[in-house]
């Protein structure tokens, strides 16, 4: 077996993709077959004894499409580049004829439309209906064609497909508008003899289908873009070069250059360029961007650090173990690729209908028009009436209303409340969702380290730094203190936190570490006017140490306790595990050899989950949470927050495979997450859900967006897809009524039992009506209440 991939040509819209998936997984030997419609690739795993890459290519092109097979050098940055500045291109052009199609067919709804208000448009004479018909019918066909030529593909596709045996939506389009633009021609042709032809004119229903379709495909484009970015801002993660270490000299290449095995040199505050092994040297590194850990990982000979990871205060040593398409950034890159290529598209119901509806209306339109010229003895004029009032009062226009203007209503509404959704796709698919997971760091909680708990280990200890009067804490001493401080009272319990957190952050603002800087933040908070330490020493993976006004003053982990061997009575011992099995990480405070105190800094719940925990799972919907922290911080999280089940300890591939299962389970499940290690979650999910604050990554793999950073907006985003979709049911109801009810009588039933024949005219005007009850259905979803 092998797997290649292909690059497809000619498709628009989720049944292109469908049906090229369709034949070539009838190919014997071909074991799967998978089309991402967003970058036009195909995926396809095969027997290569039965199955040869011109098969693949001649049954491809017979279902109306090209397949070019794309070799790896196809699949490099620079082919992904050039791959993007050609859509880019493409959809400046798309953006013309909009435009374009858009000027044009604002005059012609005037000329044409004008006279059937209740209130007269002005029109000059030389094009007035009544006065020069002819000239009115040329100046609506004039005004015709330019927006045909600029949908010209629509047409093309829309046929070819046709003919090929995959109808989709652009068949309907091509069908019905066609229908629509050559019947008013021939009527054009024949108003110097019939003046009253002039009043069968359908220019303005195919020009104005074309247009509305042309935009809708043109919104789509922009939303399949955001995907590309995604993967391209991935990209640019990995720095361009690296500091090859050989022999003790220091030399920049580029990336690409460096081999497995050979050393490099990681700078304080650079990015680590490939995954490797630390050989020398330590520091902190910021792994949140892959690994969901909120809290820099503190790195040791021996360590595994990864590649497009943010180095902090130390400089390391570090052997290469992967590179190029190993590392652990290109394989994100690579799982986001292929969960959009193995997502199973979207399909609108008119489209799943098209496939019926087109060769329906085809067959009773010829089948009616061939029994009254051959039963019925009528003229040919007579049986053209017939057959093309049947094709117009089935146009598709009610059709291809239905499903965008609802989603565009809803989106609007959404918009509204600080909720992005990109694509009707995601709108109509979360209403469907029931298993929702959750990422922990950014999303349950606030996403950045805030301190928690401030507890005196030795009372004594404080009390004597609090009572020199150089160390006095701003603001802690009450006003009614003598100025002989020595004489004053005890400080209460209170007061001997705040100076032990003023004392914690005068000392650690010199690091560049996110727990001392949560330190510092929090003094801040609270307005004291911090001293700067006179001396400064950073103990890589453990804490600081400082000379603070004649003090010698430590904060950091127990590693630092250890170093400078201060005693840790077994009570202190266990409060700070129970701490930590809290998810808070405990910062030990010592001043000149004798413990003072702990200061515990953890990543805190935000105040709306819980709340949205609940309502969430009150629609029936299940919650998990996946995240890369530790098994007791994730626990302690999971129960505060109320959700149904924890995963904890995962890596990116993890959360996109903890996803799979449940989706393999028959859930349809909805991923929401902030951070670049949740993107091939949130592509892999059937709902991708991005919370505002995150990463741009995040932002744009997600398919929903929540500005406001509230996981009650995940509760309101299903809610408003369930309105939008029942909104869509009815708009399409409607849609297939009109044609339900107008075809027959098209047909020439009531002429049969003695009635009037309709007249394409009216057939216009009911394909009209069944427009605006579609149109006006979608606007109630305006007062929607979320």
């Amino acid at each position: 077996m092998t797997t290649k991939q292909y690059h497809i040509d000619g498709m628009t819209c989720a049944a292109c993709s469908s049906a090229v998936e369709r034949v070539t997984r009838k190919l014997g030997g071909v074991e799967s077959s998978d089309v991402n419609l967003t970058t036009g690739r195909m995926v396809i795993t095969y027997d290569e004894s039965k199955v040869t890459p011109d098969m693949i290519s001649d049954r491809v092109a017979k279902a109306g499409f090209a397949a070019s097979l794309m070799e790896k050098e196809d699949l490099t940055g620079k082919a992904e580049e050039e791959e993007w500045q050609r859509q880019e291109k493409h959809q400046q052009a798309a953006r013309r004829q909009v435009v374009i199609a858009v000027c044009f067919a604002i005059p012609l709804l005037y000329i044409s439309m004008g006279h059937m208000l209740p209130f007269t448009l002005p029109l000059p004479s030389m094009i007035a209906m009544d006065q020069n018909p002819l000239n009115f019918s040329l100046a609506q066909l004039i005004l015709t064609v330019p927006i045909l030529i600029c949908g010209r593909k629509f047409y093309v596709v829309g046929i070819r497909s046709l003919l090929k045996g995959n109808p989709n939506m652009d068949s309907l389009v091509a069908i019905g508008t066609g229908s629509a633009f050559v019947y008013s021609l021939v009527m054009t042709l024949g108003v110097p003899d019939n003046h009253m032809r002039a009043h069968q004119l359908y220019y303005e229903s195919a020009a104005v289908v074309v247009t509305l379709v042309m935009l809708g495909k043109y919104m789509e484009t922009r939303s399949k873009g955001k995907t590309s970015e995604a993967i391209r801002k991935l990209m640019e993660l990995a720095p361009d070069t690296a500091i090859l270490y050989e022999n003790g000299v220091e030399r920049e290449v580029e990336t690409a250059q460096v081999g497995v095995g050979q050393h490099i040199l990681i700078k304080p505050g650079s990015r680590i360029p490939l995954d490797g092994v630390l050989i020398n040297g330590n520091s902190s590194v910021d792994e949140s961007m892959l690994t969901g850990e909120s809290v820099p990982v503190e790195k040791q000979s021996g360590d595994r650090v990864i590649g497009g990871s943010m180095n902090y205060n130390g400089a390391m040593e570090v052997e290469v173990t992967h590179v190029g398409n190993d590392t652990t950034l290109s394989r994100i890159i690579r799982m986001i690729e292929d969960a959009q290529g193995k997502k199973a598209p979207i399909s609108k119901l008119a489209d799943q209908v098209a496939g019926y509806f087109v060769p329906a209306v085809m067959g009773i339109a010829v089948v009616a028009a061939l029994l009254w010229w051959l039963v019925g003895g009528k003229d040919l004029a007579f049986v053209l009436t017939i057959f093309v009032a049947v094709l117009v009062i089935a146009c598709p226009c009610a059709l291809g209303l239905a499903t965008p203007t609802a989603i565009m209503v809803g989106t609007g509404v959404g918009a509204g409340h600080g909720i992005l959704i990109k694509s009707g796709e995601a709108l109509e698919i979360c209403h469907k969702v029931d298993a929702v997971i959750l990422d922990k760091t950014g999303t349950i909680t606030e996403g950045r380290p805030k301190v928690t708990d401030v507890s005196v280990i030795s009372s004594a200890v404080v009390e004597q730094v609090w009572k020199l009067e150089s160390a006095l804490v701003p603001g802690t001493v009450p006003a009614s203190a003598p100025a002989d401080t020595t004489k004053a009272a005890p400080p209460s319990d209170a007061e001997k936190k705040e100076h032990l957190l003023f004392l914690a952050a005068s000392c650690e603002q010199m690091s560049e570490h996110p727990l001392g800087q949560a330190i510092v933040r929090a003094a801040r908070d609270k307005q004291m006017d911090l001293v700067m330490p006179e001396a400064f020493e950073s103990v890589t993976g453990a804490g600081i140490i400082t000379a603070w006004k004649g003090w010698k003053v430590a904060v950091g982990n127990r590693r630092l306790v250890e170093h400078l061997n201060v005693p840790v009575s077994e009570e202190t011992g266990n409060q700070a595990a129970e701490f930590a099995g809290m998810g808070k990480t405990p910062m030990y405070i010592v001043i000149d050899g004798r413990l003072a105190g702990l200061i515990c800094v953890a990543d805190t719940i935000k105040e709306t989950s819980v709340a949205a925990v609940e309502k969430i799972k009150s629609l029936g919907v299940q919650v998990h949470m996946v995240t890369g922290d530790n098994e007791k911080t994730a626990r302690y999280i999971g129960k505060l927050a109320h959700v149904d089940h924890v995963v904890a300890e995962v890596l990116p591939e993890d959360k996109a495979d903890v996803v799979n299962r449940l989706q393999k389970e028959g859930k349809t499940v909805m991923m929401v997450g902030d951070g670049i290690n949740d993107a091939p979650a949130l592509v892999q999910a059937d709902v991708g859900c991005a919370i505002g604050n995150g990463s741009d990554i995040a932002l744009e793999s997600g398919d929903v967006v929540l500005m406001k950073s509230d996981l009650m907006d995940v509760y309101r985003a299903i809610k408003l897809s369930k309105a939008t979709i029942r909104n869509i049911r009815q708009n399409l109801f409607w849609a297939f009524f009109y044609n339900t009810l107008g075809i027959p009588v098209a047909a020439g039933l009531l002429y049969l039992m003695g009635g009037p024949l309709l007249s394409p005219m009216l057939g216009g005007f009911a394909m009209s009506l069944s427009s605006v009850c579609v149109v006006g259905n979608a606007l109630r979803l305006k007062n929607l209440k979320l």
